[in-house]
């Protein structure tokens, strides 16, 4: 496979958000945040994040409060050095309320293949136990796991 540097090409895209969705399934911050420049700036909801310390900050902040995360990412679109994706996670908050959040998001690389700039815009569905799709034990999807638009989603 070519380097997974702009500009892409759709098997590129694709593995960069399959990659992603690996990443963001370990729960590992520190891990997360090497995916993204030093100088990364976000928005998150309402939130805005800039640099790696404060991507590590943030996300340790979300997986206390997002219990057993298991998130699932599609390739929505992609040009030049820009991917948009769309996704879902589910995950349950400390009193056992199930939630799926759907979210989208428009991401930025720099030549090094980094993302510099992530824009997510994301709704919260509270759900039943009975009622989750996303059952794979915790960490990677599995490869013949259903992906978003096989599960109607």
């Amino acid at each position: 496979m070519a380097a997974l540097i702009p500009p892409f090409t759709r098997e590129i895209a694709t593995t960069k958000v399959r990659l992603a969705e690996d990443g963001w399934n370990s729960r590992n911050p520190e891990k997360v945040s090497l995916a993204y420049t030093l100088d990364s700036a976000w928005r998150n909801r309402a939130e805005f994040v800039n640099g790696r310390p404060e991507i590590v900050a943030f996300l340790t902040r979300k997986w206390a409060k997002e219990l057993d995360y298991r998130l699932i990412k599609e390739l929505w679109a992609f040009g030049e050095n820009r991917i948009a994706v769309r996704y879902a996670y589910e995950w349950h908050d400390d009193s056992g309320n199930w939630f799926r959040s759907y979210g989208n998001e428009n991401w930025e690389f720099n030549a090094e293949g980094l993302m510099q700039r992530r824009f997510a815009c994301i709704n919260d569905l509270p759900i039943k136990e009975s009622e989750r799709k996303f059952l794979w034990p915790l960490g990677r999807r599995p490869d013949d796991h259903p992906g978003l638009s096989e599960l109607g989603l």
